[in-house]
């Protein structure tokens, strides 16, 4: 099994700790570790850091206001770009995401899938442009199908000996990257996000033939990071790139557990604003299998990721030295928080996510993943009239682990009661609706004296897809239709 096997590797590793332990390993722990902190639970972050207040004018007093609350839904909400994921490995010989496959999922809650394409065939030569038309066709089947996806390439999935070479050549690494741009260039709306796979066995960087199993300087980094922004460069500038680690973002640029992104970094466009992370072996170890070289490790993952996406999959039940399953669901759901997660494997490891399900949380996380908006009440000019200024004040929580992460419009619509309809910005940046209270203030002028108000979450490249557009979590306001959320009516 995929963990069983990870963890034979681990343990030879650190049977020799003075001489790894200079070094920043991927994959540094094993079961010794795991007995050495066999007294603590999982290693905890530092307090995650107070992020950067955006400097907001009072709020003028709104007690004069009329006012509509909304009731929560208690359980999920099928949204785009969050949630648990459906995972397919592929090799590009067929097109195997067809819309009708991707709306069965849909109906089973999932609108993001995983696609990982298995380049063994062309570890040394060009991917044939059959393969490329496929990958195409997939994305089509996404886009008409009504999902997103997570996105990775990788060369082997098995770390044997016999399976040798594990990765390609760097040479070819950046051609393949160069082949598939076309691709992420004309899919932007359908890639979720583009994990930085290629090197390693199962593009997770550390099973490596090409690119050094253990990079310890900055300069060993130097190759990964060439690869990664290479796919930085392919992918649109909207979309971001995932890696394996926390450490490998600190090492690849030189920064150190302090230069997380902040609000006034995040999503603005830099190469660091870009790179996010994910986790594979999510609450398996007290470091995850080696995904934490150290407690600070965390510290940078708990600020870093407030603006990037994280995400992956579970990967093995095991258990500290007074026999406490790292993954028990107090602390599965107390990293989830931390970490900010998106999105997680449905299918892998399923014996954690039973163990979810008989804890009693499984619940929770579903509903909690990524971004989940409810909207409170409503405030309103009293005694509205066509033509004048009409004033909305919006509060309401997110009570997900994340904000959004990709750009998603916040569109005030207002449909008169002959039909007519104005489309007004709200002025609040949704990826900016962290975890959370919030409250969002906008005049406009009223364009009619009846209608109906509602906020649209759109995507701003999938604007007339209403299965793209976000749902709040509140009874009687979504409508399939047009991907609206109903605020008030106006009578």
């Amino acid at each position: 099994m995929k963990e069983l096997r990870r963890f034979l590797l681990f343990l030879v590793l650190f049977s020799f700790p003075l001489l790894i332990c200079c070094c920043t390993l991927p994959y540094p722990s094993g079961q010794e570790q795991d007995n050495k902190q066999g007294e603590e639970q999982q290693q905890q972050p530092e307090p995650e850091p107070e992020p950067e207040p955006e400097p907001e004018p009072e709020p003028e007093p709104d007690d004069d206001l009329a006012s509509v609350k909304l009731e929560e839904i208690s359980g999920d909400v099928t949204n785009p770009e969050r949630g648990f994921y459906y995972p397919y490995d592929l090799s590009g010989s067929s097109n195997s995401i067809t819309a009708s496959a991707v709306k069965s999922k849909r109906q089973q809650g999932h609108t993001v899938l995983y696609l990982q394409y298995i380049l063994k065939n062309y570890m040394s030569k060009d991917i044939p442009s059959s393969v490329l038309t496929n990958i195409q066709k997939d994305m089509d089947g996404l886009r008409e199908g009504g999902a997103k996806c997570v996105l990775r390439f990788c060369y082997k999935q098995n770390e044997s000996e016999s399976n040798k070479p594990w990765d390609a050549e760097e040479k070819w690494v950046m051609r393949h990257i160069e082949q598939v741009k076309p691709i992420l260039q004309q899919n932007e709306d359908v890639i979720m996000v583009f994990q930085a796979g290629y090197v390693g066995v199962w593009g997770e960087w550390y099973y490596t033939d090409h690119f050094g199993m253990n990079p310890s300087s900055y300069e060993d980094y130097q190759p990964r990071r060439r690869v990664l922004e290479a796919m930085l460069e392919a992918l649109p500038e909207s979309r971001q790139v995932a890696v394996r680690t926390p450490d490998f973002k600190m090492k690849m640029y030189g920064i150190t557990p302090k230069d997380t992104l902040t609000a006034k970094t995040g999503h603005d466009g830099s190469t660091l604003s870009r790179i996010g992370g994910f986790n594979d072996c999510f609450m398996s170890s007290s470091d995850d299998w080696g995904t934490y070289a150290a407690s600070t490790s965390r510290t940078f993952w708990a600020g870093d990721t407030r603006y990037t996406f994280m995400g992956g999959e579970t990967c093995a039940v095991q258990s500290d030295n007074n026999g406490t399953e790292f993954c028990n669901c107090g602390a599965s759901i107390r990293d989830m928080e931390d970490y900010h997660w998106t999105y997680l494997n449905i299918s892998y490891n399923t014996k954690v996510l039973s163990r979810w399900k008989t804890g009693g949380c499984y619940d929770e996380v579903k509903r909690r993943l990524g971004y989940r908006i409810v909207m409170e009440k409503v405030k309103y000019t009293p005694e509205p009239v066509a033509g004048e200024p009409f004033r909305l004040v919006l509060y309401f929580r997110n009570d997900g682990f994340s904000a959004f992460q990709n750009p998603r419009d916040a569109k005030l619509v207002f449909v008169s009661e002959g039909g007519e309809k104005t489309v007004m910005d709200l002025g609040s940046d949704p990826r900016n609706w962290h975890p959370g209270k919030h409250r969002v203030e906008t005049t406009f002028t009223l364009p009619a004296a009846k209608g109906t108000l509602y906020l649209h979450l759109a995507d701003p490249l999938l604007p007339d897809r209403p299965e793209f557009s976000a749902a709040l979590a509140n009874k009687n306001v979504w409508e399939s239709s047009t991907g609206y959320n109903k605020l008030l009516e106006i009578k």
